[in-house]
């Protein structure tokens, strides 16, 4: 009786399918191989949990943190942009920190839209996306994502009479590991621009990338009507800190700014200590931890295809999208598969109908576990 309809209108997830599927295997005794959750699964850097454990004796970081006490995380992530991107931003007017990209995004949409205004939604995406929409009241719009476009989207598709309020990107891209460089991203902010659209670019795969790659971003196609969204959740592997940033059009962070001043108090400063160390990291320390899950890559996309399955070499993030031939029923495979085996895979269908026919794995197990995992979905009947 209590269900408002904002809470009505977020979608289900099929992840509590998949989680049932995961304790019917552990009750029969199988090995769980757990795939299906983008959790690193590697520790954050120890000089960072050093900063941590360190503020946690300072009495001065138990207080509520106002604005003026992330000054410090805010010029951190400045300095990052500009060494990583060449990207000028004012920590004072263009920064924000969030409590997680997640939380920041949720927000976002709630500081720069009104019900009713439209949102352009990649599909297939990130499901918490369409939860932040339906929280929102927006009207979302679906730009598909298909794989002879290399899973970017076609602006040109989007019908003349289609007025968005924002557009939500994500690259290196959940689920489909997709990249783009920095020309895509100048030809989007010009779409934009002349539409009247924000741009926002959720990029926590920042720094997982693979060999020559670097992934570019949205920011440096200027920063009038875009606002990027960073985390240090896989980059740093700090999920469970729960602690970012958004940067970007001064206008569209104040507005953030607003909303979250009347909901939140910014993170934990001892918490915010430790971020603002890992931005000002070397970069050889991210590349180190992009390096592991480059090789669990290289274990897998061959496995998988030994099974015909049909799965690009991801440049970046920490997924690999693997199209399955003869499967319609995502997640009737993926339930199947972990009640069978004790594989947990995320089906694809999870993220949206352009998502149907794909299964996503997490690369979040060492090399010889992934291939063991490929191997047990071979037993697994398509359908």
């Amino acid at each position: 009786m209590w269900l408002s309809g904002r809470a009505g209108a977020v979608p289900g997830s099929v992840f509590a399918l998949m989680d049932a599927a995961k304790g019917e295997a552990r009750a029969a005794g199988l090995n769980v191989i757990d795939l299906s959750i983008g959790s690193s699964d590697l520790p954050p850097p120890d000089v960072v949990l050093d900063v941590l454990r360190d503020a946690t004796r300072d009495a001065a970081t138990y207080r509520y943190p106002l604005f003026s006490d992330t000054a410090p995380l805010r010029e951190a992530a400045a300095d990052y942009l500009s060494r990583r991107f060449g990207v000028r931003v004012d920590a004072g007017r263009e920064v924000l920190p969030l409590i997680g990209a997640q939380e920041g995004l949720a927000h976002l949409l709630l500081a720069v839209t009104d019900p009713g205004d439209t949102l352009l939604l990649p599909d297939p995406c990130y499901p918490p996306y369409l939860g932040a929409a339906a929280v929102a009241g927006l009207n979302v719009v679906t730009l598909p994502l298909r794989p002879e476009r290399g899973f970017l989207p076609d602006l040109e598709s989007v019908p003349d009479g289609v007025r968005p309020r924002a557009l939500l990107l994500n690259y290196p891209n959940n689920p489909t590991s997709a990249v783009a460089d920095a020309a895509f991203f100048r030809e989007v902010a010009a779409w934009c621009r002349a539409r009247g659209t924000l741009l926002i670019h959720d990029h926590p795969y920042a720094e997982l990338t693979f060999g020559e790659y670097r992934a570019p971003s949205a920011l440096e196609a200027g920063l009038d009507g875009v606002v990027e969204l960073h985390s240090l959740s896989k980059t740093h592997h700090m999920g469970g800190f729960r602690v970012g940033f958004a940067a970007g059009d001064a206008g569209a962070v104040a507005a953030l700014a607003r909303v979250k001043g009347a909901v939140d108090f910014h993170p934990y400063l001892g918490i915010q200590r430790a971020a603002a160390h890992a931005l000002g990291l070397p970069d050889a320390v991210g590349r180190a931890g992009a390096a592991v899950f480059q090789a669990r890559r290289d274990a897998l996309i061959p496995a998988l295809r030994a099974l015909g399955w049909e799965v690009a070499t991801p440049q970046a993030s920490m997924y690999a999208w693997a199209r399955v031939p003869g499967l319609r029923d995502s997640v009737a495979f993926a339930v199947r598969a972990a009640r069978q085996t004790g594989v947990a895979v995320s089906p694809g269908a999870a993220f949206g109908p352009g998502g149907e026919g794909f299964v996503r794995f997490a690369l979040v197990q060492p090399p010889k576990v992934l291939r063991e995992a490929a191997r047990l979905l071979g037993t697994v009947p398509i359908s």
